[in-house]
């Protein structure tokens, strides 16, 4: 193993790569990792020296409040590959706000942004070679923080572990899917941390979506837990609708998470002179348009799917198929957003950073 020292940086080289084991075109979305980590550990009041090393267990006290308190917070993001084997990140700064964010309504340390991005770009640049040309290809990046201080008192850690995780990706959520509106299970509540992307939202998730699954469903439209008539995000995605020729998505809040696919999506509509409302979306509304035929499209928005078209969706008992339609908006915006990040298209936001 080679070390070495760049900026402010420790890198220690793996002696051989695992891509030539790497089936590029059957990747199950974040099962298979790149070569290298970054590491940035939190002690003593200050962050230590980073260091980026070659992917590996790591080793934690059993007492470590990451297990018994949740102080557990990640970010999702990609890299893409142009044509010309430059390596291009997507709104990386959003990303990086929204990751400290998490990190204030946690009760963690926030993470200085020359931690942040250079560990970031030194990591994607010494594992480029895992990175794949062509549109629905990309890195995905999992920036993640949990507390690492021993002792089971319940109270903030003192000590905790920065890493960024690499997973090359293909096309997730890949198909059309079925949804249930929740009528009792919330995601997130006023005054949680559901506008933080914290482990713990994550979990609270999976019992009431395995519920859906046995009943056929592949996700849940959650609704707000006051009144559960607001319908707020899909599965972990934002949601929009699309009734007549307007589209339609809830404002975000403290239930809801504020995701960079959905405010990219908004403004990008917006530029192509398509109608778009951002306002509270009553599940009665839905199921009026659902049945008198103006409800047009439902898709859900994240990072890892990009846009997930819904085929249908049940309320009450009762199941709403979705009528397929030429020209929808969610293959339209699609198209626009993916060829941007992919550098097919002119970038005329300023979204996309190369990597350097």
């Amino acid at each position: 193993m080679s070390t070495t020292q760049t900026s402010k940086i420790e890198i220690r080289k793996a002696e051989s790569s695992k891509i030539s084991s790497v089936d590029f075109e059957n990747l199950s979305f974040g099962a298979v990792f790149t070569d290298h980590l970054f590491e940035c550990d939190y002690k003593n009041g200050q962050w230590q020296t980073p260091v980026i090393k070659p992917y590996a267990p790591i080793l934690m006290d059993p007492s470590s409040k990451v297990f018994h308190y949740g102080q557990a917070i990640f970010e999702g993001m990609k890299a893409y590959k142009d044509e010309s084997n430059d390596v291009w990140l997507f709104r990386p700064d959003e990303n990086y706000k929204r990751f400290n964010n998490s990190a204030v309504r946690m009760a963690m340390p926030e993470v200085p942004e020359d931690i942040f991005m250079d560990g970031l770009n030194e990591l994607l640049k010494i594992d480029q070679e895992w990175i794949q040309r062509g549109n629905g290809a990309s890195m995905y990046i999992r920036p993640f923080m949990i507390a690492t201080g021993p002792g089971v008192i319940a109270n903030p850690s003192d000590e905790y572990k920065f890493m960024i995780l690499l997973s090359p990706a293909k096309s997730y959520y890949g198909g059309e899917v079925k949804v249930i509106i929740a009528e009792h299970y919330s995601r997130a509540a006023n005054g949680g941390i559901g506008a933080a992307k914290a482990a713990g939202n994550y979990a609270a998730q999976f019992y009431p979506t395995n519920l859906a699954n046995k009943d056929g469903f592949q996700q849940v439209i959650w609704t707000d837990d006051a009144t559960h008539t607001k319908l707020e995000e899909a599965g972990t995605m934002n949601v929009f609708f699309r009734i007549n020729d307007t589209l339609l998505t809830a404002p975000t809040s403290e239930r809801i998470l504020d995701g960079i696919t959905r405010k990219s999506l908004i403004t990008m509509a917006e530029k192509e002179g398509l109608n778009v409302e951002v306002r509270p979306v009553i599940v009665s509304e839905l199921v009026e348009a659902a049945k008198n035929g103006s409800l047009k499209e439902i898709f859900g928005a994240g990072t890892a799917a990009v846009i997930s078209v819904i085929k249908g969706f049940s309320y009450k008992g009762e199941y709403y198929e979705m009528t397929p339609i030429e020209n929808s908006y969610a293959s339209f915006l699609k198209e626009k957003l993916t060829s941007l990040q992919n550098k097919l298209s002119e970038d005329t936001y300023g979204w996309t950073v190369k990597v350097q």
